[in-house]
């Protein structure tokens, strides 16, 4: 925001604005600007205009929203893993396989993320692990869907279901369900990057922590894989790309273009120990002694008043 302040053309006691302001040069004005509102108006311009699209899907098909689609997802993962543990060879029926899908089981583009994986090696303390699994991906469901609404939490789940669908149809990737959930827990992240967590119930650890050290992971598969194991990582984490990718990269130029002023700032800005004056003949300084007076002379040389030419006038 940016107004020109100056005097006003009715009577010149005092200061106006607006319709009273006469034409001003930059000599005999000044602009007053707000940086922190010009910020704010900034970022939440470029958010309505990123979001547009969401709004208007929201709109026109809200009504495709599930509520709660966490905790459903939560209900029949623990069913699978009840009947997993009956019949460990259940998992392999439910499996994202592409090539049994090609033969007609289309159930499998639905069940997989459903199968418990990663969550802790069989025995007596795997219930424990599933319990605990649980618990946190309804807490990141229940953070999202209260941030997101329900339409914009299902459309990122879809999305990210097709995408770990394309990453194992036309990559190969065995990621099943894990990018999708991870995709999920960076997207909480995004939101709620100071909440703290205890791991192991003991050592306390910052949501971004974590995510930057995963991120760290899949950033280290992503250089030393594969060109197939590369499009594969992005195919599966599109949901978080179309999401969250414009805001990344608007952020990461907003930061850019701070540094970028702070350095013209910093060099342009005059050293607390340069000089202001300096004589032309014995080069002393009003640092080095602030009792002195200067004056420019008709030659364009600045002198103190003791080596000033007496010939010389003054320049007004």
């Amino acid at each position: 925001m940016q107004r020109w302040i100056g005097f006003s053309e009715d009577d010149g006691r005092g200061f106006a604005e607006g319709a009273n302001i006469r034409r001003l040069s930059r000599i005999d004005c000044h602009p007053v600007e707000d940086n922190a509102i010009h910020l704010a108006r900034k970022l939440r311009s470029f958010t309505v205009r990123a979001m547009s699209l969401l709004d208007k899907l929201e709109r026109r098909f809200g009504f495709l929203a599930i509520p709660g689609l966490i905790r459903i997802v939560i209900v029949f993962t623990a069913l699978v893993w009840g009947l997993m543990w009956l019949n460990p060879n259940f998992g392999s029926a439910l499996d994202l396989d592409p090539a049994r899908i090609r033969h007609g089981e289309v159930w499998r583009l639905v069940t997989y993320i459903f199968i418990p994986r990663g969550i802790g090696t069989s025995g007596a303390m795997q219930p424990l692990w599933v319990v605990l699994f649980l618990w946190f991906l309804w807490f990141i469901g229940e953070g999202l869907e209260q941030a997101w609404g329900a339409f914009r939490l299902t459309l990122y789940f879809i999305v990210g279901m097709i995408g770990t669908t394309v990453a194992a149809v036309f990559f190969g990737a065995r990621f099943s369900n894990s990018m999708l959930y991870a995709s999920l827990f960076f997207a909480f992240a995004r939101f709620y990057p100071d909440q703290v967590i205890y791991l192991f119930f003991i050592l306390p650890a910052k949501i971004k922590w974590i995510a930057w050290v995963s991120a760290a992971f899949l950033l280290f598969g992503f250089v030393a894989g594969t060109n197939s194991y590369r499009m594969a990582l992005v195919a599966a984490l599109a949901n978080y790309l179309i999401f969250f990718g414009p805001e990344m990269i608007h952020d990461a130029r907003h930061r850019g273009e701070v540094s970028s002023r702070r350095k013209r700032y910093a060099q342009s800005a005059r050293s607390e120990a340069e000089p202001l004056h300096k004589c032309a003949v014995c080069g002393a300084t009003e640092l080095s002694d602030p009792n002195l007076d200067f004056r420019v002379a008709r030659d364009g040389e600045e002198y103190c008043m003791a080596h000033l030419p007496k010939t010389a006038t003054p320049a007004h």
